[in-house]
């Protein structure tokens, strides 16, 4: 952990996990980001022997979207689930699953970004009738249901529609993992798991949380 990061992750409540995932992103944002900790030969053992993170992210595989800078978390912290779109398909399910129910984790956090590569081309599938090849257009399929939600009349949530697809692809997923995925409903029952969604802006560094 970092320095003053006390409790360990096993210990740590859904609400502060969260509250270490903003603060990170609040000194990232300040140009004065947390500084992971020397890990020394010993803390390397440790963690070659076992690993405690305290959040599950999802997040997308854009370069300018590193997970462990924008929240200033360190080796053996976060426990990432990337893929263009950040979609949740068979393998990220069964990742996420694995976090939850093998490593104790509190947080899942579904992580979307401005100007989302990905979240375009499924806006270019439904407006252009654009058409991708190889596996590109099998990717961005999940994303296009959260398109058309964003594209229909009545949604005012601001007024670029690429950024209402985002929102609404990584609003459509925390719903998802929330009241679909039965291996995750009776840890957020007992409380002792959260799941909630963010955007991450580029220009400013800002993570804005959904919920």
């Amino acid at each position: 952990m970092m320095s003053g990061s006390a409790p360990e992750p096993s210990q740590l409540t859904p609400d502060q996990a969260l509250d270490l995932l903003r603060e990170g992103n609040r000194r990232y944002r300040a140009g004065s980001p947390i500084q992971p900790e020397a890990i020394s030969p010993e803390q390397r053992l440790a963690l070659a022997k076992a690993q405690q993170p305290f959040c599950v992210l999802v997040g997308c595989s854009d370069s300018r979207v590193p997970p462990e800078l924008l929240f200033g978390r360190g080796l053996g912290e976060l426990f990432i689930v990337r893929n263009a779109g950040n979609v949740v398909d068979l393998a990220a399910m069964g990742s996420i699953e694995y976090g939850v129910l093998v490593l104790g984790v509190p947080l899942i956090v579904v992580l979307g970004h401005e100007r989302c590569g990905a979240v375009k081309a499924a806006l270019d599938v439904v407006e252009n009738d654009t058409i991708y090849p190889g596996s590109i257009g099998q990717m961005i399929e999940p994303i296009i249901p959260a398109v058309l939600q964003a594209s229909r009349p009545g949604v005012t949530e601001g007024d670029d529609l690429l950024d209402r697809s985002v929102r609404a692809n990584v609003r459509r997923i925390v719903q998802r993992l929330r009241t679909t995925e039965q291996m995750l409903i009776e840890p957020q029952r007992e409380g002792r798991l959260k799941i909630v969604g963010a955007r991450y802006d580029l220009d400013d560094g800002n993570v804005e949380f959904f919920d």
